[in-house]
């Protein structure tokens, strides 16, 4: 069990999260993100026999996170989108990086997509944490405070 731990952790996690700093994820896809990670961890740790009835039982949510020691790949990508915008975004208009990020795109999207774009993704994971800051490209200026913010969507307990 615990070199299959270490195999998910070391080679799976990071294959998966290959990218995700510009994803622009919608609820649905995260929840969906979290569901398949749960039934990963289910296969990894055994089922769990009660203490009670006698009979074995999957392992629920809480006790997988717990077992498994880590944050939820939700929080991992949360708390690395706000990392990369604040490089992004001290970087500016150098590099064109975040004009292409930032940038409203030009032309119509269907109607049943959502005009959820990346900035939108930072503003909702900012505004989870309760910072209350109107321009988050001011506070990524203070390094100090926008890596409390980094480490604070990081710890956040995401359901």
């Amino acid at each position: 069990m615990l070199s299959s731990v270490k195999i998910h952790r070391n080679l799976i996690f990071p294959a998966v999260l290959y990218g995700s700093k510009t994803w622009s994820l919608t609820l649905m896809e995260e929840s969906w993100l979290r569901a398949n990670e749960n039934r990963l961890l289910r296969r990894l740790f055994e089922p769990k026999r009660d203490e009670v009835t006698g009979e074995w039982r999957e392992l629920h949510n809480e006790e997988l996170n717990d077992l498994y020691c880590s944050p939820n790949i939700v929080r991992v990508i949360r708390s690395g989108r706000v990392c990369w915008a604040g490089l992004v975004a001290r970087i500016g208009e150098r590099r064109g990086v975040l004009r292409v990020l930032v940038g409203k795109p030009e032309r119509k999207r269907p109607l049943r997509t959502p005009g959820r774009i990346w900035e939108d993704n930072i503003k909702m994971d900012l505004q989870d944490v309760k910072r209350g800051v109107k321009n988050w490209i001011d506070l990524v200026q203070d390094r100090g405070r926008w890596q409390a913010c980094v480490n604070v969507v990081m710890n956040l307990r995401v359901s």
